[in-house]
């Protein structure tokens, strides 16, 4: 990160909050960088859920054994649903989900936390690429209705009129689409049917996607093999893994002309957030997200959850929490983006800092 990107970081930073500090002595963030504010705790934080996060939480483990000097991150990327469960029942101390606790866990979470509500910290931002591996095909766009229509199965062909039609000039094969879709409960088929179900006639929802349509394959890596493997097969799956292994990312027309997941494209989306939960529970109104239409936007976005007790841990596991999240927003930075993630900043940023500093 250069220098003038980590000034405008730190600033943004201390603004929130003088406990946390995105500035060290060279304005960067790799080995050595200092991050005041921090408990000393040690020991091992456990962690539970998205493999959308699993890139992310590598990244923030390095920074946060570095950062501590006595204190480990242990994160299992087993999917939301099973770190939402295992987070409730007091497992692990926090859980990694791509969606919010379902109505029928909230209470059972409270209680999890000694009386104290649990909160949602959408700290891992990463964009919902509709990857491909198409031999030939080096640039591909697709509207919303007709990626709706492929994974129902309602387009089987990749030479199909509707196809062809957003790709003039472009020599489309006269070979089978080959869906591919997580077989696990994933908080990414459940943002990915929500969304769906926002702008299409779709009928699917939750974290099972649909089994009529092509095959399944288990996590954000195990999709994105798969396709790799396979000419002519297509996915949703966060951008990072799609990039790592080498995949076509498609142009998503939302209404205004294709659009691809960028940095710009996905913070004009995040620059209209708004929230269902109340303070610092930042349950983002996935509705609104989905049903944005405007110019230069992507809003096919994973807001990926960090879900804590606001209170009620024991002192060490609190110190750890807290040390942990204050070195996860530290570390929003060129590393992070590299890995597919966009990093959090301004007005979103301020707002972690707030409720990371208000756990108690």
């Amino acid at each position: 990160m250069n220098n003038v990107r980590a000034g405008v970081l730190c600033a943004a930073v201390l603004a929130g909050a003088m406990t946390l500090s995105a500035c060290s002595e060279t304005g960067s963030s790799g080995g050595g960088t200092t991050i005041p504010g921090l408990s000393g705790a040690s020991g091992n934080l456990v962690g539970e859920g998205a493999s959308s996060q699993q890139n992310a939480m590598d990244y923030f483990a390095h920074r946060f054994q570095e950062a501590s000097g006595g204190a480990s991150l242990s994160y299992n990327a087993s999917g939301s649903g099973s770190g939402r469960t295992n987070f409730v029942a007091g497992q692990v101390a926090f859980a990694g989900s791509d969606s919010p606790l379902k109505d029928d866990q909230v209470a059972a979470a409270k209680k999890r936390c000694g009386g104290n509500d649990a909160w949602h910290l959408p700290m891992v931002i990463g964009p919902v690429a509709i990857a491909y591996h198409l031999d030939g095909t080096d640039n591909l766009n697709l509207s919303v209705d007709t990626i709706s229509k492929i994974f129902s199965g309602k387009i089987t062909q990749w030479n199909d009129p509707a196809i062809a039609a957003e790709n003039k000039g472009v020599e489309l094969p006269d070979r089978k689409i080959s869906v591919i879709y997580r077989s696990d409960e994933s908080g990414t088929s459940d943002n990915f049917q929500k969304f769906l179900a926002a702008n299409t006639d779709w009928s699917g929802e939750g974290q099972q996607f649909p089994t009529a349509v092509g095959a399944g394959a288990n996590g954000s890596n195990g999709v994105a093999t798969e396709v790799k493997n396979i000419d002519g097969a297509i996915t949703y799956v966060e951008a990072g893994f799609a990039h790592q292994q080498g995949l076509g990312v498609a142009n998503v027309d939302f209404g205004h002309g294709p659009v691809s997941p960028t940095k710009e494209t996905v913070n004009s989306a995040l620059d209209s957030l708004t929230f269902s939960g109340e303070g610092h529970n930042m349950v983002v109104d996935t509705k609104a997200l989905y049903r944005m239409n405007q110019a230069n936007t992507y809003p096919l976005v994973l807001t990926t959850y960090e879900i804590v007790c606001s209170a009620g841990y024991d002192e060490q596991t609190r110190n750890l929490v807290k040390d942990f999240l204050t070195v996860a927003l530290n570390s929003q930075d060129d590393q992070l983006a590299d890995l597919g993630y966009i990093p959090v900043a301004g007005s979103h940023h301020d707002r972690l800092v707030d409720a990371v500093n208000a756990i108690h």
